[in-house]
């Protein structure tokens, strides 16, 4: 019951913060204030009524168009919208399926810090990936703090096991190295994880003679691994490389690209995207399809 009514919250809840997410998305491109002034219409500058900011049935309500001027409202506010309740909910889902243990006491903190970290990044991941699809814009102010806030909710969080798994085998001791251990082993897989997408912008820029990906993807890159650890971020990587390299081949069989092959050269996809796209699924199902992987391969 309490995982039902966790999952249906964390949905609700999500439906509110996409809408939130809506009012950045919009307003950090033009460097506006996420604050003032109220929400209001882009086109006529209307204040919107409470009844007109619901998440979603607003959206539905007014079919996509201002009530005022009848300009339309992009499909990208519910889709954002839906997208974080969504995940939100499969987040808890599966995080509220330990509460179900006779050991659930226990976990309490752990489950609360990693049902937290998981909500956040996934609202974080949407947004980059809108703001990377929309603008080819994966800003700093998003990126770095998010990779400090990964690193830092990872400590805490292995500092709540590492408090409960060594108290239970009496070994209090080797806590602090344990601690170490981790805040190493993060910092390295940040570093590797930003390593790749540099190595590979530069073999571009080597063939290419001109830069065809972006510094913001290995800030990117850089994030995942301090949310998901190197495994996670390399599963990322590989995800939305492959998505990048289906939607080239999308691009390319239109009609449009195969009159104009040296304008479709030219054509920018949004890598950053795909990423996100992939530290999602890492996120959410990153442990079965590693697991699943290395049982394929016989280890």
């Amino acid at each position: 019951m309490i995982r039902v009514v966790g999952t249906i919250f964390a949905g609700l809840l999500g439906l509110a913060f996409g809408s939130f997410l809506n009012v950045c998305l919009s307003r950090w491109p033009e460097g506006e204030s996420i604050v003032h002034p109220r929400s209001h219409c882009r086109s006529c500058g209307r204040t919107l009524a409470w009844w007109e900011n619901v998440p979603l049935v607003s959206w539905l309500a007014l079919r996509g168009r201002c009530r005022s001027c009848g300009a339309g409202i992009s499909w990208r506010y519910p889709l954002v919208e839906l997208a974080v309740g969504v995940l939100w909910a499969v987040a808890a889902w599966q995080v509220l399926a330990s509460t179900t243990s006779p050991a659930a006491a226990d976990l309490l903190w752990a489950v609360t810090i990693h049902g937290l970290s998981q909500m956040i990044l996934l609202w974080l991941l949407v947004a980059l990936s809108i703001l990377d699809f929309e603008h080819l814009w994966l800003p700093n102010k998003v990126t770095l703090p998010g990779m400090l806030l990964g690193y830092v909710t990872t400590l805490l969080y292995a500092a709540v096991n590492s408090k409960r798994v060594f108290a239970f085998y009496g070994v209090l001791g080797l806590r602090s190295r344990f601690m170490w251990d981790i805040a190493w082993q993060r910092l390295l897989a940040i570093l590797v994880a930003a390593g790749v997408i540099l190595v590979t912008r530069w073999i571009y820029w080597l063939i290419r003679r001109r830069e065809g990906i972006g510094l913001g993807d290995a800030k990117l890159m850089a994030l995942l691994a301090a949310w998901l650890g190197l495994p996670g971020a390399l599963l990322s990587f590989v995800i939305g490389v492959l998505l990048g390299a289906v939607a080239a081949i999308v691009v390319l069989l239109l009609p449009s690209a195969r009159r104009d092959q040296e304008r479709w050269a030219q054509t920018k996809l949004p890598l950053g995207t795909f990423l996100c796209v992939g530290g999602i699924v890492s996120s959410l199902w990153g442990q079965s399809i590693i697991y699943a992987y290395l049982r394929w391969a016989g280890f």
